[in-house]
């Protein structure tokens, strides 16, 4: 059962940047896509960014975007967040996510997170004004 953790997590001021990495725990793991999901207290999940493997195709949601990038290592199977210039609206908690299922459309990026079944503990950023 492959665990996925992350790191990268902190307290910034506005402004600020921090990158967020998350690793599998084997490497033989092969993933469809791998996200990264936010949620602040009450309110729900949403996908902030998603990455298609082995195609490389990205998805940012607009709330983010030109501020945030997501990237990988293929070889370590590892997914980075870059955050820029963020803001106290970025605080919450960020979990790495994985869909291994196989779809026939290859550039297909899943936006649902039932559609992911490989979930982080998740990492805390946490944005002062």
């Amino acid at each position: 059962q492959v665990q996925l953790v992350e790191s990268g997590g902190g307290s910034v001021q506005a402004g600020g940047s921090l990158r967020l990495t998350c690793a599998p725990s084997v490497h033989t793991f092969n993933p469809h896509a791998m996200a990264w999901f936010r949620q602040a207290p009450g309110k729900e999940r949403e996908l902030v960014a998603a990455l298609g493997w082995p195609e490389g195709n990205t998805y940012v949601t607009n709330v983010v975007k030109g501020r945030f990038t997501i990237s990988r290592d293929e070889a370590k199977k590892t997914v980075y967040l870059q955050m820029n210039r963020l803001n106290p609206e970025d605080t919450a908690l960020y979990y790495c996510a994985a869909d291994l299922t196989w779809y026939s459309e290859r550039f297909y990026l899943p936006s649902r997170s039932s559609e992911y079944a490989y979930w982080g503990q998740g990492t805390q950023v946490t944005v002062s004004s």
